[in-house]
């Protein structure tokens, strides 16, 4: 997997907290950025303090809150213009464009069910999609 070259991207204060926007333009298909961190064991994980773990399989977890893992600014989106990947053969997270994406357009994915569910819907969910609906 390609290295993410941080200065494609900046952190920003969003509607949801802090938000990832890139810099560049992105084509559907492209490795956007990787989301990285120390590999724990989901046991491990299941007692960690933050909110930034990505399970990769019945075993694993990338613990991704080191700041140094910009990807853990993207934010949750209903209609994402991004898709988290599990790359199986690395054991590893790549985050991928799945429409064009502009220079200056945040980065969103969908975080799934579960978390939406247990994390987002309580209080309301903050994309863009649902604060335009919230509008009209």
């Amino acid at each position: 997997m390609k290295k993410s070259v941080n200065k494609d991207f900046k952190v920003f204060k969003s509607n949801a907290g802090l938000g990832l926007k890139t810099l560049r333009d992105w084509e559907k298909g492209d490795l956007v950025i990787e989301y990285t961190g120390k590999k724990i064991t989901n046991e491990a994980a299941e007692n960690h303090p933050n909110r930034y773990l990505f399970e990769l399989d019945d075993k694993w977890t990338i613990d991704g809150s080191p700041r140094t893992n910009i990807a853990r600014y993207i934010n949750h989106s209903c209609r994402p213009n991004c898709e988290a990947v599990h790359y199986t053969d690395t054991n590893e997270i790549g985050i991928e464009a799945i429409k064009n994406i502009k220079a200056g357009e945040e980065l969103t994915y969908d975080y799934g069910k579960d978390h939406f569910n247990e994390y987002i819907k309580p209080y309301g969910c903050k994309c863009a999609y649902h604060l335009s609906l919230q509008k009209s």
